[in-house]
């Protein structure tokens, strides 16, 4: 939580979008005035799932990074500010670490949201050489090491569906016009395959037919009972 304030529950908002009990909606609320925000979660992969080689300290207080379109759409604005309430560290909490080793990272791509979570690692130069060009290349940084960023995971993507000016519910102030519920997508799957089959059965039908009326067709052979 952040600033003692942000808050994730469960959706118990389904039915006005199209959804059942078995789809995950978790919804993220700033506090107990609002705004809050429904999401569908996706894509979850596992530190185990992905086996990733980054690593960091528990309770170690992450960097958040958002990429520009946060700032260009309002309904991401208010996104942002309630993932830097409900992801970010307050400052002195009693059980955050006094150091910065991750970086929680929000990229908006394909109208969605994908989350990652990297671990930022320090380098230190194996040769005086490469130290003395790691100062210049950072002027007015005295430390020699270089940084990178090395995944740790989880990683997951959230689809937002709606926004309400309440927490967890209210007004409707924002709604997701190209969000398609699962179940939605599970039935046009289902009616495709239902399609194919009945295809299938079709074609078998016409075939027994057709093979049918040739046989009929056919003149009648005068040598098919010399043989018998």
């Amino acid at each position: 939580s952040g600033r003692g304030a942000g808050t994730v529950g469960a959706s118990g908002l389904g039915d006005d979008d199209g959804e059942d009990g078995d789809n995950t909606n978790p919804l993220a609320g700033g506090d107990s005035v609002g705004p809050s925000v429904k999401f569908h979660l996706s894509n979850v992969h596992t530190m185990d799932e992905l086996r990733l080689t980054g690593n960091c300290m528990k309770g170690s207080r992450p960097v958040l990074s958002f990429d520009s379109a946060f700032e260009e759409h309002d309904h991401l604005r208010v996104i942002k500010a309630l993932f830097v309430e409900v992801f970010g560290t307050p400052r002195g909490h009693p059980k955050s670490k006094p150091f910065v080793d991750r970086v929680m990272a929000f990229y908006w791509a394909d109208n969605k949201i994908w989350v990652r979570n990297y671990q930022i690692l320090l380098s230190a130069p194996e040769t005086a050489a490469e130290a003395s060009a790691n100062r210049r290349s950072s002027p007015g940084h005295d430390d020699p090491r270089t940084s990178s960023l090395v995944e740790v995971g989880p990683r997951f993507v959230l689809d937002p569906i709606r926004i309400f000016r309440g927490s967890f519910g209210g007004q409707t102030l924002y709604v997701n016009r190209n969000f398609v519920p699962p179940n939605e997508v599970r039935a046009a799957e289902k009616a495709r395959q239902g399609n194919a089959f009945e295809g299938r059965v079709d074609q078998k039908r016409r075939r027994e037919e057709r093979k049918a009326r040739v046989e009929e067709e056919m003149p009648e052979d005068p040598l098919a009972d010399v043989f018998e």
